[in-house]
């Protein structure tokens, strides 16, 4: 998703919606079944994002079955480079969408409800790698930066974190996932199109 690098309007604004456990039902895989290695971070599970606001009060990781496994293969293949994926979000209900589009009306930064995002559709995930500890590795920007050095084109980046966003990105483009120019931890699964908007 796309935010500001600035929201003074929200103030005491409190959003929660609630990420049912239905959810499943709707085709839905959970992330730690299918690829137990992976971390997850959650981070609209929390107010440690760029609302400050928490959207989830489920903090499963939920992605297409097929898009899951596409995941699931990357992990193995980072597992192998000494590192591992951290999901900062996965499946974003349509619900969520909009009250995201009641703080930010604006489709340069935050997806219209009317289209809905890949996330909607369970078929897009928002990652980072870390190490064997946990810790995660440098990218040159935290997640949800919405400025220059978060582009796939950046520059002036350390070489480290050149190679690390060069890694991430061969591997999961490699297992079936398209970045997104704008969000080096963005990744839209190739088939996104096949699936529709979720609740």
């Amino acid at each position: 998703m796309h935010l500001v690098p600035a929201l003074s309007s929200l103030g005491a604004l409190a959003v929660l919606v609630l990420l049912s456990a239905k959810v499943a039902d709707k085709g839905m895989a959970d992330i730690s079944r299918t690829a137990p290695e992976i971390q997850v971070d959650l981070r609209y599970a929390t107010p440690d994002n760029f609302f400050k606001q928490r959207f989830y009060t489920n903090t499963r990781a939920l992605l297409r079955p097929a898009t899951a496994k596409k995941l699931a293969a990357a992990q193995a293949e980072f597992s192998t480079r000494g590192c591992k994926l951290k999901i900062w979000d996965a499946f974003r209900p349509l619900r969520v969408q909009r009250e995201m589009w009641k703080i930010l009306p604006d489709s340069t930064y935050v997806a219209n409800p009317d289209k809905g995002s890949r996330h909607n559709r369970g078929a897009a995930v928002d990652v980072t790698l870390v190490d064997q500890d946990g810790k995660e590795l440098d990218m040159g920007t935290a997640f949800d930066d919405f400025s220059p050095r978060a582009h796939l084109d950046a520059t002036g980046l350390s070489e480290t974190a050149r190679k690390n966003r060069k890694l991430l990105h061969e591997v999961m483009e490699k297992h079936g996932f398209k970045p997104l120019r704008t969000e080096w931890w963005h990744f839209d699964d190739a088939d996104w199109e096949k699936y529709g908007l979720v609740e």
